[in-house]
């Protein structure tokens, strides 16, 4: 299944550059200067292979030093792969839609007029005005988007909620992925904003880093400055896994006096009452991974308190269903990044995320399976939100692979729970 997605990953990159280079090739063919033409021509096969080198620099690392090669040739190639898509697929359908309008004339009675210039010229002009939205809106994206933080505000219900726990609140940020597009200072800006919300409790559900060259001490000593008198706690994501760092990820929340779960939890108290904070290493499925691995969150049964409100800390949205069934009230993710673009048609929201789970981003509720919820409460006893789960999915803060955030803000979180 991997290896069919990766087919038709590499099949849509090559028909979109082939359809871009061939329209820019042709376009200096007309050039009356040969110099200029030349140069362009150079400069077309210069930025071709620029890109081939930029997209598989994992591959190419093994038999060219890639660290060679400047960021910003390859922050503008990651930049050029998202945006030379959208164009092709917005050219391509004013193409399209002047293909209909032809056919539906010849189905028109006659009235003497087999051709109109007029029409041909106007969808040629509106293939070029929304192909080039795409590229603005890229740009924007990168240079703007990506770095305007959005405070989100959720009331989270939860039934048989302890009295002393009704309007706990807890900053979540997720997915920091410090790295060349998000530097040390845009952390300690997301921090300040989570410290001045005032929370009771921090949580980071994971993504510290990108790969094994990011640096993870910078990352964590920037969030250590987080100020809750619960404590700052976290867990580990599936970038963590890539960059060999579970470890050192714990044992720097460790030195920084904050604290990793990781298959662990720890009973908190808070105004007389209490509640349990489970946390886990990121949970692998079969969306991802495309073949079974089993039940998640396998092993962490034992970690549930029936006596007390659950709240569990899981990189991994696609965990909820299980989460659900162990009668855990409330899962906070990430993973996601919302999709990082995001475009919405005929009231529907379009999103990559979507191939990879059905929790995108925002607050989510289940039914607690087979009376799972504390004190037996089901999904069944009434409809007022008894015994029902409950997800929150965090946008993140930083990127990955496509440095643009169009539709799809930065967060940071405030939940606060509430009596169901």
């Amino acid at each position: 299944m991997r290896i069919l997605v990766l087919v038709i990953f590499l099949s849509l990159i090559y028909g979109v550059q082939r359809f871009w280079f061939l329209r820019a090739w042709r376009a200096a063919e007309q050039l009356s200067s040969p110099a200029l033409r030349h140069g362009l021509e150079v400069f077309l096969i210069a930025a071709l292979l620029a890109f081939v080198v930029s997209l598989f620099s994992p591959v190419v690392s093994r038999f060219i030093p890639v660290r060679l090669i400047p960021q910003s040739v390859i922050t503008v190639s990651r930049l050029w792969l998202i945006a030379s898509l959208f164009g092709f697929i917005a050219f391509q359908s004013v193409g399209a839609l002047e293909w209909i309008s032809n056919l539906a004339m010849r189905f028109r009675p006659s009235d003497g007029i087999a051709f109109s210039p007029a029409r041909r010229e106007f969808f040629r002009y509106a293939a070029y005005f929304a192909g080039s939205l795409p590229f603005l809106a890229t740009t924007y994206g990168f240079a703007a988007g990506r770095l305007r933080y959005r405070v989100e505000k959720v009331d989270v219900p939860i039934h048989n909620l302890p009295p002393g726990l009704d309007g706990l609140r807890i900053a979540q940020l997720s997915d920091i992925h410090i790295g060349s597009y998000m530097p040390p200072r845009e952390i300690a800006r997301a921090v300040e904003m989570a410290n001045d919300l005032q929370p009771d409790l921090a949580v980071i559900t994971g993504d510290f880093v990108s790969d094994h060259n990011d640096p993870l001490d910078v990352c964590i000593g920037e969030l250590s400055k987080l100020k809750a008198p619960l404590g700052v706690f976290g867990c580990n994501g599936n970038h963590e896994i890539y960059a060999s760092a579970e470890e050192a990820a714990q044992s720097l929340f460790q030195q920084h006096g904050m604290r990793l779960l990781r298959q662990e939890s720890v009973e908190i108290a808070h105004r007389g009452d209490k509640f349990n904070l489970i946390g886990v290493d990121y949970q692998r499925d079969h969306m991802v991974t495309g073949g079974s691995t089993g039940p998640m969150l396998s092993g962490i049964e034992h970690l549930v308190r029936p006596d007390l409100p659950n709240v569990l800390l899981s990189h991994n949205p696609n965990s909820f269903h299980r989460a659900a069934e162990l009668g855990i009230d409330l899962s906070l993710a990430g993973h996601t990044h919302g999709g990082q673009v995001q475009v919405e048609i005929v009231d529907r929201r379009i999103s990559p995320a979507r191939l990879i789970t059905d929790f995108v981003a925002g607050l989510y509720h289940l039914p607690m399976g087979n009376g799972a919820g504390r004190n037996g409460n089901s999904a069944s006893e009434n409809g007022n939100g008894s015994g029902k789960a409950s997800l929150y999915v965090n946008r993140g803060l930083g990127t990955f692979g496509m440095p643009v955030r169009i539709g799809v803000p930065p967060e940071i979180t405030l939940l606060t729970l509430r009596r169901a």
